[in-house]
């Protein structure tokens, strides 16, 4: 899960170096915690959250496949 986020985020900023995610596991959630620039941080949310709103989208369907609950917090 970690990994697909790096990759869906540091493909959409400008300065994929500051990327960081961070995952904790509690039972069957998995916790991803997302860092960016603070200048890139609307195009990771994207207009009325919409881009951000598509990466839960994709994590959420990656997740039914594992049995997990994801949550994605943008820091």
């Amino acid at each position: 899960m970690k990994e697909l986020v790096e990759v869906i985020a540091k493909s959409l900023v400008d300065n994929p170096d500051s990327v960081e995610v961070t995952e904790t596991e509690k039972r069957n959630t998995i916790v991803l915690e997302l860092k960016v620039a603070e200048s890139d941080m609307g195009k990771v949310i994207g207009r009325q959250g919409r881009i951000a709103k598509a990466i839960r989208s994709v994590l959420k369907a990656a997740g039914t496949k594992n049995d997990k609950r994801v949550i994605l917090d943008i820091v």
